[in-house]
């Protein structure tokens, strides 16, 4: 009962974001999988690892499929979500810690970029 409660709230979420929050969502859930898959590599849950990866990989892609590219900023998006996903794959393939953690440093200083960029627009569309 509880779970579906969970699984309510998170679509009711989802489904009531605007395209900003989907967007923070889409980091939030990079960062989550990438930190879930380090952990299961260092617990040798290979498997585990895998499916964490590459649910992270999965992210990337749909933030490179809903990137807008009329405007210079998706431009600059698309070769570094490119780059992280590329790394992720060679990660996962070679279980290689260094490169999650590389492609989650870039993932989290996105993600706070992102929250920063919405605090701003949300400060200019109140004056």
């Amino acid at each position: 009962m509880v779970t579906n409660r969970a699984l309510e709230y998170q679509r009711n979420q989802v489904q009531t974001a605007s395209p900003e929050e989907l967007t923070f969502m889409l980091y939030n859930g990079l960062v989550k999988f990438i930190k879930q898959g380090k952990k299961e590599i260092e617990n040798k849950q290979i498997e585990q690892a895998n499916n964490y990866v590459i649910r992270a990989q999965d992210i990337l892609s749909e933030l490179m499929l809903t990137l807008n590219m009329d405007y210079e900023i998706s431009k600059q998006l698309m070769p570094l979500y490119d780059y992280m996903k590329n790394g992720l794959v060679q990660a996962n393939l070679q279980k290689d810690l260094e490169k999650l953690l590389e492609i989650e440093e870039m993932a989290v200083e996105l993600k706070e970029t992102w929250a920063q960029a919405m605090k701003i627009a949300k400060k200019t569309a109140g004056t």
